[in-house]
């Protein structure tokens, strides 16, 4: 992928991408307040004075060819769902465009960054960050009490981090924003997490599980009671999965109580509690109350410490199925964390069912990914090659893919359903399986990276970190 075409910030926000787009015109430069454009059009000369009366600058057009034109747009310029208008002065229009555009490119996060001499906004698209926009320095702070403002955030209050929330309603859809923001050393950082609220199109087997990690799982979560974890790094998809595995439990025999720090999506027939520990609603103190409740089910939305951890235990021991997040490496992992918690191991091997560990990874472009021949350099010293790799793909880049190499994500699995005999395992704190998934054919997540590489779906690279531990 070439740096060639890369177009800076400060330029590429001079237009839209549906200006970008319809003129055929990539920003060059900035000179004694005309801008500089290139284009493939022949007419330059009615370009020039239509962009003239558009943008209310003097204009100067270079022509460039079409095929540079075409690699520079698809590199620097993401189209949109919706019409979005970057050529703005008022704060309040750029924000909400900026969050609209965010939304409607796929973004999960946006960033408001301060440094001594820029202010930036990127998006994370495909869990990688992507600088948007660079702001002029003397609309930063309006634009940060705007969002302080609009998320209930003290604007006053520049020395503590803070915490708030944005509900989006638009005719199309309705999603809310969740907001932190942090006090750096040139100004205040703000992340903005954007939370849809329907889950309609989340279902178990579109998620990335193999035949046999979905049948392990699915009968696992058909338990009456015990404990269901899934573990992974922020942003690994488990909430996802939660998710997807409630939907799929939702019947209207059933009571299904969730305490969720946030609630990223609202499930019909589902109750579901906001976590507010400010006025003391903590996940512990909600288990407590749920199990007043009388639910058949109980979503925690992470065990964060030994009292959600107890209380979880004591929810499954009483006839409850409980569902919930950790983190930790990996799904075996998951008991020696618990164990660290406090929870005594027997308590842990009676009411454990499934200890799952997921990751997303990205996917690479159908329309651009290139065929190679594998060789050593490519993986971690000391790492055995299996027998089925003989060849791989690269990511390469092109105008489908925005020049990443990368189309989407996708979330791999290491399912360990605890039998009698792992049970007995866990009794005697012995926490050593290597032998006992061989045995069981259990594929681990180094297991089904390597199988999504020698099927063309992702890259080495892009799997390497789950190679190393081997």
């Amino acid at each position: 992928m070439s740096d060639n075409f890369n177009i800076a910030t400060q330029l590429q926000q001079l237009i839209s991408a549906e200006q970008a787009y319809h003129y055929r015109i990539i920003p060059h430069s900035k000179q004694n307040g005309s801008i500089i454009f290139k284009s493939d059009k022949e007419n330059q000369e009615n370009l020039k004075n239509e962009l003239q009366i558009i943008l209310g600058k003097k204009i100067e057009l270079l022509l460039e060819t079409t095929e540079n034109i075409q690699q520079y747009l698809s590199q620097n310029y993401r189209k949109t769902n919706t019409a979005i208008n970057t050529q703005l002065t008022d704060s309040k229009d750029l924000l909400i465009n900026i969050i609209h555009e965010a939304k409607s490119l796929g973004s999960s996060d946006i960033h408001f960054e301060a440094f001594e001499h820029t202010r930036r906004v990127r998006f994370r698209i495909d869990g990688k960050l992507l600088e948007r926009y660079v702001i002029p320095t003397e609309e930063y702070p309006k634009i940060i009490n705007q969002l302080k403002v609009k998320s209930g955030l003290d604007i006053a209050e520049k020395r503590l981090p803070q915490d708030g929330r944005i509900n989006i309603n638009t005719p199309v859809e309705s999603y809310d924003i969740r907001v932190s923001s942090l006090p750096t050393l040139h100004g205040e950082k703000l992340v903005l997490r954007l939370l849809s609220k329907e889950a309609t199109n989340i279902q178990l087997d579109k998620l990335g599980f193999t035949d046999e990690d979905l049948r392990r799982y699915k009968n696992s979560v058909k338990n009456q009671n015990g404990i269901v974890l899934i573990s992974g790094p922020t942003g690994s998809g488990k909430t996802t999965t939660l998710y997807a595995t409630l939907k799929l439990l939702n019947t209207n025999a059933r009571n299904i109580l969730t305490i969720e720090d946030p609630i990223e999506y609202t499930l019909e027939g589902i109750n579901q509690v906001q976590l507010k520990e400010n006025i003391g609603l903590d996940f512990a103190k909600s288990l407590r109350t749920f199990l007043r409740q009388d639910p058949d089910i109980i979503m925690v939305g992470e065990i964060r410490d030994v009292d959600t951890a107890n209380m979880a235990v004591r929810a499954s021991l009483t006839g409850h199925l409980v569902l919930s997040t950790i983190h930790t490496n990996s799904a075996w992992a998951t008991i020696s964390r618990l164990i660290d918690m406090g929870v005594p191991s027997f308590l842990i091997a009676s009411t454990l069912k499934v200890s799952v560990a997921q990751r997303l990874v990205r996917k690479l472009c159908n329309h651009c990914k290139s065929k190679a021949t594998v060789s050593k350099e490519l993986f971690p010293d000391g790492f055995e090659i299996p027998k089925s790799l003989t060849q791989h793909y690269k990511a390469v880049g092109c105008s489908d893919c925005f020049h990443t190499g990368y189309s989407g994500r996708k979330a791999i699995y290491e399912i360990i359903p605890i039998t009698r005999e792992l049970t007995e395992q866990i009794k005697k704190n012995s926490l050593e399986i290597d032998a006992y998934i061989k045995t069981k054919k259990i594929a681990t997540l180094k297991d089904n990276a390597l199988q999504l590489v020698v099927t063309g779906e992702t890259s080495i690279e892009e799997v390497y970190p789950l190679l190393t531990d081997f």
